[in-house]
């Protein structure tokens, strides 16, 4: 038997037939054998939805109201590395996709904001300064820290783990907000997979194709997406209605319960959390760039309070990791 599917029957987990399921699927499909360890719930993401929840909105928050250097760069290097235990290599080509958008804003700014007294060199009479470059660095290193923290939500907090949190305190509000985060994604696979069966069909545009070919290709997929995109909200109206949607409270798939780990987890971010705001609150993360650029010398046990406290997902996913490659060389 494959190890991969024998460790399916010997964990003792309630997902065991999903993640078995999974597995089939991962045959069919014939991507690889990584692709199952990617696709397995990571250990941060077992965890209650509440302490999820409540650990991401507290790291896209601090991310965005921090602006000092060195938190900031903690920060996206923090985010990258629990997306990398969640996605892979994935989440290394993504992160490389934002690198010349992060360049673009940066170089941008000082065309924009002439503020500061280092002039770098003269553009039309305007001054191109070095206060402004590092401006915009910081902003454009916030916008991707929040990227890369809400890519790290994404594949934490499922719909059903969402619903479960807000399903009962706001239902419509949640629903709502489940179908539009879902939205996008699904549309985008949907038109790859009209393209893909366009093209296996002879109908696609190729690679050296005119672009007024390209263009007709895109008009014909975008039509056929629509089509689906409004076929499948009345299915999904229909299939709702079906289910007793409104007629009483929702129920949840998923009954998740509060453990020990969920507790000491919780625990140990707060004092984490604690240790690291002090300084912050103190001025201790305090950075103004224009006109004139003042950052504030880093406190070395809060930044690394804040590091430690951003790395606890990584940290816990890792070490499932290593004890999954562990279990598997015994098999």
């Amino acid at each position: 038997m494959v190890p991969e599917l024998r460790l399916f029957f010997l964990q003792p987990d309630r997902r065991r037939i999903h993640r078995l399921v999974l597995y089939l699927q991962w045959i069919g499909r014939g991507r690889g054998r990584q692709r199952l360890l990617i696709m397995k719930e990571t250990r941060f993401a077992k965890l209650h939805p509440a302490v999820c929840f409540a650990f991401l909105m507290t790291a896209i928050c601090l991310a965005v109201l921090v602006q000092h250097p060195a938190y900031l760069a903690a920060s996206i290097v923090a985010a990258l590395c629990l997306n990398i235990s969640l996605s892979g290599k994935k989440a290394v080509r993504r992160f490389l996709m934002l690198l010349p958008f992060w360049a673009v804003i940066s170089a941008i700014n000082p065309l924009l904001n002439t503020l500061g007294e280092t002039v770098l060199f003269r553009y039309f009479g305007r001054p191109y300064t070095w206060e402004a470059l590092c401006y915009g660095m910081a902003a454009a290193g916030i916008f991707v820290a929040m990227l890369e923290w809400f890519s790290a939500y994404n594949a934490v907090m499922t719909e059903d783990k969402f619903s479960y949190l807000f399903g009962t305190l706001a239902p419509s509000l949640a629903l709502l907000l489940t179908t539009v985060l879902r939205m996008i994604p699904n549309l985008l696979r949907k038109a790859r997979q009209i393209m893909d069966a366009r093209k296996c069909i002879g109908m696609g545009a190729a690679e050296n194709a005119k672009p007024k070919d390209k263009l007709m290709d895109g008009m014909t997929t975008l039509s056929v997406l629509t089509t689906m995109a409004l076929e499948g909200s009345v299915t999904t109206a229909d299939s709702m209605n079906s289910r007793g949607y409104g007629a009483g409270r929702r129920s949840c798939y998923h009954s998740y319960k509060l453990r020990m780990t969920d507790i000491v987890f919780a625990a140990a971010c707060a004092v984490l959390f604690v240790a690291a705001v002090i300084p912050i609150a103190t001025g201790g993360s305090k950075a103004s760039y224009t006109p004139v650029m003042e950052i504030a010398p880093v406190r070395g046990w809060g930044l690394a309070a804040y590091i430690l406290f951003l790395m606890i997902p990584t940290i816990l996913n890792v070490k499932e990791e290593i004890q999954w490659h562990i279990s598997r060389s015994r098999i």
